[in-house]
């Protein structure tokens, strides 16, 4: 199926960059104030380095195509890999709302402000985000080229808003000094605070899917010697995208007038009208749409290469195993995740407040992606040996005792953030509604999960 080697380290970095950084995280960072700067340091320390360290030791030792499939299945099994790999899929269809939605309200602000007050309407929302999937889809049914070509493209875009934030909130500290008080204890989280736990939870969420791009390893040229230089790189420049955006978006503005979704725009217009650069924000908002259509089809391809293999072992329908003749692109599977993320993101519009829409995917969607962190973190402490007596492989330092370590401490970060996202905000005002949304959606998918399996057993049986 695969054209060739199309992915190179340039690629790979960008794939990462784009699948893994949203500066819409950036702006729920700076609503939150000073502290989230210590809460981005703490979730680096205990959840994405241990990310890094065990996708990048699976990765060396078992190269190929279905990533943390693979992995999961040499650990524990086909039964295991399956749910690992189905949940890991069902979140991106809960992710697609989310991720659409917010480069939805990006695009307004290339008007300059013009329809800014589309950013509450549900119909807006619907709309634009379905006409985002569908470009992202597109672009990727038509080959891995060219859609390499859109996630580069979505990669360099978020890039250069990140340096525009960084350097509009720098002129305004050096003006105005900082917009967003930043006493010593300011930067102290207050874990007594349900809202501080919660945002913890999101941070961690926001530090995911260093994994996706690995699970097109088959197109990755020289894999053993690739993918460990470009998860390092991916991780220093994802690190250091999120840290000091969100204390330049603080700089020019102070954190009860930051949008959780759009504060990044805000800080744009507002900073750059005020010293003289009000032409700044139409330029970068049509960038931070690219990153967000770059987002979804990261996300999209790498994503339906999982259906893909699912249907070539039988454990899903075999055509989602087709190959179109011309393109040479997992097709069925590309217009199946397409479909049903065209019809969660008209679900999730329906019926609450855009606000709350988003907030309910965003907390259901973190438990989704976390389920298969939790596979994946054990699968590197049940393979270390294997892993350790494999020539290739990259080996955590410290060994067999690192590995469990290195693994552990990611494991048990990613249970309390399973336990947090479960908690909502305090300014939810049906707050049962919400739990039972969140937990009920999680534990839906998980369960078709199981039978999916069992039905294609049963099949196999007769």
């Amino acid at each position: 199926m695969a054209q060739g080697k199309s992915l190179g380290l340039l690629d790979l970095v960008l794939f990462n960059t784009v699948a893994v950084v949203g500066l819409r995280w950036v702006a729920l960072a700076g609503h939150s104030g000073p502290s989230s700067l210590t809460l981005w340091l703490l979730a680096a320390l205990i959840f994405f380095i241990p990310q890094g360290l065990c996708v990048m030791t699976l990765s060396s030792a078992l190269p190929k195509d279905g990533g943390l499939y693979v992995w999961i299945s040499e650990a524990f099994g086909e039964r295991q890999g399956f749910i690992a790999g189905w949940v890991y899929w069902a979140s991106t269809l809960l992710y697609f709302p989310t991720l659409a939605l917010s480069t939805a309200i990006f695009a307004l602000y290339i008007f300059n402000g013009r329809f800014v007050e589309l950013e509450h309407s549900s119909a807006y929302a619907t709309g634009a985000s379905l006409l985002l999937l569908a470009i992202a889809l597109a672009c990727n049914t038509v080959g891995t080229n060219a859609g390499r070509w859109l996630q580069n493209l979505g990669g360099l875009a978020q890039w250069l808003p990140s340096l525009v934030v960084v350097f509009i909130g720098t002129v305004a500290l050096l003006a105005d000094g900082s917009a967003t008080p930043m006493p010593a204890e300011s930067f102290a989280p207050s874990f007594s605070n349900f809202d501080t736990i919660i945002f913890f939870a999101q941070i961690c969420f926001a530090f995911a899917g260093l994994e996706l791009a690995l699970i097109l390893a088959g197109e990755i040229r020289e894999p053993r010697r690739t993918i460990p230089r470009a998860l390092l790189i991916s991780g220093l420049v994802i690190a250091g995208i999120y840290i000091l955006n969100t204390l330049a978006l603080m700089w020019a503005l102070p954190p009860e007038k930051i949008s959780i979704i759009a504060g990044i725009n805000q800080a744009i217009a507002t900073a750059g009208a005020a010293h003289g650069m009000p032409w700044l924000g139409s330029p970068v908002a049509l960038l931070m749409t690219l990153a967000g259509i770059g987002g979804l089809g990261a996300w999209m391809i790498g994503t339906a290469r999982l259906l893909f293999v699912g249907g070539m072992d039988r454990l899903l329908p075999p055509a989602l195993a087709r190959v179109h003749p011309r393109w040479n692109t997992p097709y069925v599977a590309l217009l199946v995740q397409g479909a049903l993320g065209a019809l969660f993101i008209v679900a999730a519009n329906q019926g609450t407040s855009v606000h709350t829409a988003y907030l309910i995917l965003v907390d259901a969607t973190a438990i989704l992606t976390f389920i298969p962190y939790l596979y994946l973190f054990a699968a590197a402490i049940k393979l270390r040996r294997r892993i350790a007596h494999t020539p290739e492989a990259i080996v955590v330092p410290g060994g067999a005792a690192g590995s469990v370590f290195a693994n552990g401490i990611g494991f048990l970060t990613t249970v309390g953030a399973i336990a947090l996202a479960l908690v909502p905000p305090s300014d939810t005002s049906d707050k049962a509604d919400f739990f039972f949304k969140v937990i009920g959606g999680a534990i839906g998918f998980v369960v078709a999960g199981f039978v999916l399996y069992w039905l294609a057993k049963r099949r196999a049986m007769r």
